[in-house]
């Protein structure tokens, strides 16, 4: 297969748009303290308050290991607390404080600006009809 090929994939063309979001949202929340992997763990947070730390990962699409990094650092800035002992079993829930809240509504800012320069050129049809087909594909590799 010719390079011309592979960059033509689907696949690649999904992993290429990924980067690139990543890359900018990462450049353009910089200013404001946060990383694209912070933003996710506080936008999870304020959509599962008290999740745990195992249920992160798993919505934030990181290890166990890279997810305790992240909130080691979220810790520190004083945007998470995580409780000293679990409330059922073992894992110990992870909310958001004041300051992690006033955070992510500056990063929403950030990131959806992002988004839209990706978007930049489609219409209202073809952002809902690529947003359509993206969840289609992942709906397929989830069920498969």
């Amino acid at each position: 297969m010719s390079q011309a090929e592979t960059t033509a994939r689907p696949g690649y063309l999904v992993k290429r748009a990924q980067q690139a979001l990543r890359q900018a949202c990462d450049e353009d929340l910089r200013p404001i303290g946060l990383s694209m992997s912070q933003y996710a763990v506080l936008r999870a947070l304020a959509d599962h308050p008290g999740a745990s730390s195992a249920e992160l990962a798993r919505r934030c699409f990181v290890t166990r290991q890279s997810l305790r990094d992240v909130l080691g650092g979220l810790r520190t800035a004083g945007l998470v607390t995580v409780a000293e002992k679990a409330s059922t079993g073992r894992a110990r829930p992870v909310t958001l404080t004041r300051p992690g809240t006033a955070q992510l509504k500056a990063a929403e800012q950030v990131v959806f600006d992002a988004e839209e320069r990706m978007l930049t050129g489609l219409s209202p049809t073809e952002r809902r009809r690529l947003a359509e087909l993206l969840r289609r594909c992942a709906e397929n590799l989830d069920s498969a």
